[in-house]
């Protein structure tokens, strides 16, 4: 009996010890996720720089956007209601809230605290880019819609990428292996249709929806990288990205995190 005791003990004390740990990745990965996204970087200086092709690339795409938008009043509609019901940040986020809420009642509550972060980080980031850039918004003659605040990076596109991103890591393990590449084409989908419908209503540059897709994608892949981390920590197997983040605890038979043990003894 005392050596279970002991070996419990020690188990446990491995896992607070994992758990410190996983705290101390998320707040690097924020960190690494707003200095280190290499290909936003390197986006953002030729926006600052007003690059010569990427400016031709912006203007050509919405002046041939908005040509279209004027001619096609119903298309523009379609596009405007996909924009600001469908596809908007507080759906986005409020399906990403309730996705955390639901993790919490699962007790999965790293995963949880994964899918918080992620998402919080995602939407300050944007933020503190767009006070710093300070990119106006492209300026069309009858614009056929209007957004407040400035332009770089595109806060549609980059709430987009990191909320589809995370609830298609979370829940895949839900569904069958025959319907994964559906989700997948679901999220993609949904990801390039938020930046399509910025660009033809000419509230932004082509450039702004990319740099949404970069950094957006940066954020998920760095507090990913932490969770990984902790898993690693926990004595966790790696999975492939296509099984999900943590199949199990979201899988067919869920793991509350309180039942995990150090599988490495």
């Amino acid at each position: 009996m005392p050596v279970r005791t002991t070996a419990r003990r020690i188990r446990e004390s491995r896992r607070r010890a994992a758990d410190r740990r996983f705290g101390v990745h998320l707040l690097g990965a924020i960190v690494v996720a707003a200095c280190a996204a290499v290909p936003f970087g390197l986006l953002l200086v030729l926006v600052k720089g007003r690059w010569g092709p990427l400016r031709r690339i912006d203007e050509g795409a919405a002046n041939s956007l908005h040509h279209t938008a004027l001619e096609h009043p119903g298309w523009t509609t379609t596009l405007q209601f996909l924009s600001d019901r469908v596809w908007d940040p507080f759906t986005l986020r409020t399906a990403v809230a309730l996705l955390t809420v639901w993790l919490l009642y699962r007790r999965a509550w790293r995963l949880a605290a994964w899918s918080a972060v992620t998402a919080v980080a995602g939407g300050l980031i944007g933020l503190l880019v767009k006070t710093v850039v300070e990119r106006a918004r492209p300026s069309l003659e009858n614009p056929v819609a209007h957004a407040p605040g400035f332009s770089f990076p595109s806060g549609h596109a980059m709430t987009a990428a990191t909320s589809c991103a995370v609830l298609l890591l979370v829940l895949l393990p839900m569904v069958p292996r025959g319907w994964r590449p559906l989700c997948w084409v679901l999220a993609l989908v949904s990801v390039i249709g938020v930046g399509f419908t910025r660009v033809a209503l000419g509230v932004h540059w082509f450039s702004d929806v990319a740099g949404g897709w970069l950094l957006g994608l940066a954020v998920v892949a760095s507090t990913a990288w932490a969770f990984e981390a902790w898993r690693s920590d926990a004595g966790r197997a790696r999975t492939p990205v296509r099984e999900g983040l943590a199949p199990e605890l979201t899988g067919p038979h869920p793991e509350p995190d309180a039942a995990i043990r150090d599988r490495s003894r």
